[in-house]
């Protein structure tokens, strides 16, 4: 274990281990949020939008798209209070989303996978002197997007 002015540091398996895991949720964003662009308008957009296109489940699927980026930051440790902001900002894409037109435009812009690596990024650079303590793994909030998620499929099915 390293040591910073007596305060516990990360060890170079988990600097190695966030920086990996970083990297791969850089490419996944791209993918899903900012792969193509509109020529000579700087406009970027991903296979996320364009699936929010077909009509009651493209926003579903949508929405399961984004779980890759929560599960990582699951298994690196993020605390609660950043997973509950992650789910939030799935949420606001995938119900937004739901409106026609609005909320394909909507998508474009939003770009709740992008948004999640970034707050995730954000904890990361934190945690280079970490608390004295370390963060439990906690499911529950994962659990809550799953309700979530039921609901919304649920909802398909009655329509």
């Amino acid at each position: 274990m390293k040591v910073w002015r007596g305060i516990p540091t990360l060890s170079d398996k988990q600097e190695h281990e966030y920086r990996q895991a970083l990297a791969r949720l850089d490419k996944y964003s791209k993918v899903t949020d900012s792969q193509f662009s509109i020529p000579l308008t700087g406009i970027r957009f991903g296979i996320d939008p364009i699936l929010g296109m077909i009509p009651i489940i493209g926003d579903f699927i949508g929405l399961l798209l984004s779980l890759p980026v929560l599960i990582e930051a699951n298994r690196i440790g993020a605390p609660a209070r950043l997973k509950r902001k992650m789910i939030r900002n799935m949420i606001i894409e995938a119900l937004v989303g739901i409106v026609p037109v609005l909320g394909d435009v909507f998508d474009v812009y939003w770009k709740a996978n992008t948004r999640n690596t970034a707050l995730l990024r954000g904890w990361i650079q934190t945690q280079i002197v970490p608390e004295q303590t370390v963060q439990k793994r906690e499911w529950g909030v994962i659990v809550l997007l799953g309700v979530v998620l039921v609901a919304m499929l649920a909802g398909l099915i009655a329509l």
